[in-house]
């Protein structure tokens, strides 16, 4: 039998981890932290792995199946994406199969017989799968190289992602004590952390914790305005044409922005778990086939996307937790170009949060951990410092100022707010202490700015000592104070009817024994954006390419589109970006120039070489005959 890159695997050569890597993959050398967890996981050892998304974790178990004898079992919770993993490995020459709920009776008995015989380099089950009793007979029955648990962060009973069948995986090891496990997750706290090994059975293991930086991102987050012509405006100004992601907290709010943004003119796909399962696979298999489409989304869409020319990943209301948030913005820029990770958020964000939090359901505790997550998400929105400091903190590692986040970009400025603070904290103390009434932010705002409204009057609050105190700052400004005070506990939201009210905390600033530095928000999404466009960030996929490249880069895309479309196959898969970017900056003039380009194993340069050294020859009427198949 021989291996899918054409060497007998008896071969001491070709089962050498890099020539694997080489042939297969068309990569020349690892990434850092890749080689030695794969000599390890060859070697036979368990291993727990936190890598960030775009980091190379599914190649620390592909790499390891193809160089141990039998079949790399990977564990996977996305049913609705094994096809397009096991396209993207077929690609390459790897011979892999899966196992889900969506097959007939007759494919998923060719795919178990191939197992069986030993033909399969790679097998993808679903976890509900393995606590089949079939299931698990028929891997008794076969050779496993190793087991792969992919999204491990799923075991997390309190994460966002958590699958109960998951729980379940910590049997294998009794099961096949021979046999090496690796899990892999790309966001885990040191609690999640712990909570997977202790989970999954893996406190033996040998754990390898990457860094979680991605540079390429640039993270900005501006004050909610007009989030959905904010959005537009970045589309437009920055990210015309690009392939993104955006998410929305509600369904309806899914739907609203994705038919705002295909009014003007922006190729938008609604996703969320209210539509019908044919709806969400059709506009998935969209997402991940066509360029430049923008799907819009709640956080059922996401995990395992392997897209990488996601150019930007956008929130348009305030992430739950920064586990979430850094999944999320992890989606941009895999193949490893300039993207964007940007959100607007504002007051209404903050009081709709801590409402949720307020009436979820589970105990006390369970509520405490909620607003912990919350509170971590808002310091990173108010924070003046680098955001991607504050990230990499949060998950236990220190870095320095970055240069590539609008707070590094256009550094926020920053004002003694004590006085401000004290005068809301006093508004709402006197409704409550003299009214016995309490209300909500921009009731409260009214009375500081002297507004005599319909409901001022009404409750006679003109009559207040406080009425008209706080002229010196606008409307949108008492917001980001109230904002603010809500991030700091210094104030909080009634679940019941979301009104203002006091905090143990909030003593110590009325007492002026504690000052109260607040940011200052006018204009930070314009600045914030002149920023950007300022530090010459250019994240379309010709960008820093030498001129004379660009039209056969632009070639090369065309023809890539056409090979997709023709194979019915993510163009993604046929080859990335970056790949096409070397390409047509080199210029190869032959197969074996060519296939030194990183990115073009030994299988895809059977299947395109030909057709790439056209394209390059003749340029585009070869294109436009591809396109007309």
């Amino acid at each position: 039998m021989t291996s899918p890159h054409g060497a007998p695997q008896s071969d001491p050569e070709a089962d050498d981890a890099s020539r694997v890597l080489r042939r297969v993959f068309g990569y020349d050398s690892f990434r850092e932290g890749q080689r030695e967890i794969i000599d390890h996981v060859v070697a036979g050892g368990d291993a727990l792995v936190l890598m960030p998304t775009g980091g190379g974790k599914s190649l620390c178990y592909q790499v390891p199946a193809l160089v141990r004898k039998g079949t790399g079992v990977v564990v996977s919770p996305l049913i609705a994406l094994m096809q397009d993993q096991v396209d993207a490995l077929t690609a390459l020459g790897v011979r892999a199969g899966f196992l889900n709920s969506t097959q007939e009776h007759e494919e998923r008995r060719e795919v178990e017989a191939a197992f069986l015989a030993g033909e399969l380099d790679l097998l993808y089950v679903a976890p509900e799968r393995l606590r089949t009793s079939a299931t698990l007979g028929l891997l008794d029955r076969g050779s496993i190289a190793l087991f792969a648990i992919d999204e491990a962060h799923c075991v997390a009973q309190w994460g966002h992602d958590f699958r109960p069948d998951y729980l379940a995986l910590s049997a294998l090891h009794e099961r096949w004590p021979d046999v090496p496990r690796i899990a892999l997750t790309a966001t885990a706290t040191e609690a999640t952390h712990a909570e997977i090994a202790a989970r999954l059975n893996l406190g033996e293991a040998r754990h390898f914790v990457a860094s979680f930086d991605r540079p390429n991102i640039q993270y900005r987050i501006a004050q909610k305005r007009e989030p959905r012509r904010q959005l537009l405006q970045l589309l437009r100004t920055e990210h015309a044409g690009d392939a993104g992601i955006v998410y929305c907290l509600s369904r309806a709010s899914v739907e609203k922005t994705a038919a705002f943004l295909a009014e003007n003119g922006v190729q938008a796909l609604p996703y969320h778990a209210g539509l019908d399962a044919r709806t969400r696979a059709e506009h998935q298999a969209r997402f991940l086939r066509e360029d430049g489409l923008v799907m819009v989304a709640t956080i059922a869409f996401g995990m395992g996307i392997d897209k990488p020319d996601v150019r930007f990943v956008a929130h348009l209301d305030l992430p739950k937790s920064i586990e979430g948030y850094y999944q999320e913005t992890g989606r941009a820029g895999r193949d490893g170009l300039p993207s964007t990770a940007w959100m607007v958020y504002g007051l209404q964000d903050v009081v709709q949060q801590r409402r949720m939090i307020d009436t979820s359901e589970g105990d006390a505790a369970h509520r405490r951990r909620l607003s912990a997550h919350l509170d971590a998400m808002l310091a990173l929105c108010e924070t003046v410092e680098c955001r991607r400091v504050h990230l990499l903190a949060y998950f236990g590692q220190e870095s320095g100022a970055c240069g590539n986040c609008d707070t590094c970009l256009t550094p926020p400025e920053t004002w003694d707010g004590t006085i401000a603070a004290q005068k809301l904290l006093s508004a709402v103390l006197r409704l409550r202490r003299e009214r016995g009434q309490s209300f909500g932010a921009g009731h409260v705002i009214d009375i500081l700015l002297g507004r005599e409204t319909d409901k001022v009057v009404q409750h006679g609050h003109a009559s207040l000592t406080v009425f008209g105190v706080g002229t010196e700052l606008n409307e949108s400004e008492w917001r980001a104070v109230v904002r603010q005070l809500l991030a700091r506990g210094l104030l909080t939201v009634e679940s019941d009817h979301g009104t203002l009210a006091l905090t143990d905390a909030s003593a110590d600033v009325l007492a002026r024994r504690r000052e109260v530095p607040l940011r200052r928000d006018p204009e930070r999404a314009a600045r914030a954006e002149a920023g950007a466009r300022a530090s010459g960030r250019r994240p379309s996929p010709a960008a820093d390419l030498p001129e004379e490249a660009v039209p056969v880069f632009e070639r090369l895309r065309s023809w890539r589109a056409a090979a997709a479309k023709e194979r019915g196959i993510p163009a993604y898969v046929v080859f990335h970006d970056a790949t096409l970017r070397q390409i047509a900056t080199d210029s190869p003039s032959s197969l074996a120039e060519l296939g030194r380009v990183s990115g073009v194993g030994e299988n895809k340069l059977a299947k395109y070489g030909q057709e790439i050294l056209d394209v390059l020859a003749s340029g585009a009427p070869h294109v436009q005959d591809m396109l007309e198949l």
